[in-house]
């Protein structure tokens, strides 16, 4: 199917005191081009995995992700994963890998497509999120990510929210031939501002760019041969 190219903003025209969001009358076309031939992809239930790529206490990117799960489209569910338990990359096990990592690359099998929630730590992807992708893409010709489809956003308190590393990230994505969503780009900056006490994200411009990215998700996924690169 021919899909619709969109005029998005550049984070770099975005005042620094604001949400690296998408103009809200964009969010709204993007939901609107979805007719009722795109809906019947749909039918079957799309499991997304979300993977945070912060192990912090109150992270606001696993905040994100919890928001986001309130956020996806009817007929399909995101699930999230933790990243704790996985042990730093060593080529040495990757014959017999850890538990932690084959039940990694089992979620990663079993999920239609994979939505990322990356932290800015030193202008790139945090070194747990880096390491549990490199784990999931062993051993050579086993990779879990191959034409997975993937989708990014990511928060932090600075001006930029994360825009470095989710551009970085992009990178890691075109070697591990992932299918990614290019837009909308959710940029959450000066991320304390947008939650509450509770950890709800209370933007609702940036509430409707999350929605509008799972929408553009869950349309690539649905289009993919069933079965493909999932677990047997």
């Amino acid at each position: 199917m021919h899909r619709k190219q969109f005029p998005f903003r550049s984070v770099a025209h975005m005042p620094p005191d604001c949400l690296c969001v998408l103009a809200h009358s964009t969010c709204r076309h993007v939901l609107a081009s979805f007719t009722h031939q795109d809906k019947e992809f749909w039918m079957n239930e799309i499991i997304i995995l979300g993977i945070v790529g912060s192990l912090r206490k109150g992270s606001y990117n696993h905040l994100a992700l919890k928001a986001a799960q309130e956020l996806v489209p009817e007929g399909a569910v995101l699930n999230l994963v933790e990243l704790h338990d996985i042990p730093v990359y060593d080529q040495d096990t990757e014959m017999a890998m850890p538990a932690a990592v084959l039940e990694f690359k089992r979620r990663i099998l079993e999920a239609d497509a994979i939505l990322f929630a990356t932290p800015e730590y030193n202008y790139s992807v945090s070194g747990m999120l880096k390491n549990a992708i490199d784990w999931a893409s062993r051993p050579y010709g086993a990779s879990a990510w191959t034409g997975k489809p993937a989708a990014m956003m990511g928060a932090s308190t600075g001006n930029l929210g994360s825009a470095r590393a989710q551009y970085h990230l992009r990178q890691i994505l075109v070697t591990l031939e992932m299918p990614t969503v290019n837009q909308p780009e959710i940029m959450i900056c000066n991320a304390e501002q947008w939650f509450d006490p509770d950890g709800r994200l209370t933007d609702a411009l940036t509430r409707e760019q999350i929605q509008a990215l799972l929408a553009a998700l869950v349309r690539i996924a649905s289009t993919r041969p069933p079965g493909e690169n999932k677990a047997a």
